[in-house]
């Protein structure tokens, strides 16, 4: 009885490392972090992209985010930024984010596989990718706070 029921939890355990392992192949480093919206705080857990590599990837071929899941792009200074949806296969919202952590603007809904650039309306610091209309549904707007490690950097 033993056996077999080690034979039903062994595979069981192995198969949910796997799909872990896939699901952060990259090998970005994880942060949960905190918008402050008119309706209250929401949470996401992201994938930081502070590099030339991992931002070039994106979340490129990727054909599923969990709701409270997203990519945060760090440019580690403001800048100018576009972005293009070429080989992305989910719709997404870009929020555009300030150096103080302020969203800057939202582009709502980008359309998977487009090739047409969608640019941030002035220099930000990052720009957070989460599933296409979670923007609106939660209600996060220009003016609202993010809280991440990357906007509370020393010096």
């Amino acid at each position: 009885m033993r056996l077999a029921v080690l034979s039903l939890i062994v595979p069981v355990l192995f198969g949910s490392c796997s799909l872990f392992q896939e699901k952060h192949a990259e090998g970005l480093p994880v942060e949960t972090i905190r918008i402050d919206t008119a309706s209250g705080p929401k949470s996401f857990t992201v994938e930081i992209a502070a590099d030339s590599a991992s931002q070039e990837r994106g979340l490129m071929y990727r054909r599923d985010l969990p709701r409270d899941q997203g990519m945060l792009f760090d440019f580690h200074q403001q800048e100018r930024v576009s972005f293009w949806m070429k080989n992305t296969p989910l719709p997404l919202d870009m929020l555009f984010i300030r150096a103080d952590g302020t969203v800057s603007s939202v582009a709502p809904n980008a359309v998977p596989y487009s090739s047409d650039f969608i640019y941030a309306t002035e220099p930000v610091q990052a720009v957070l990718e989460i599933n296409g209309g979670e923007a609106r549904a939660l209600g996060i707007q220009p003016g609202d706070r993010v809280h991440s490690v990357i906007f509370h950097k020393p010096g």
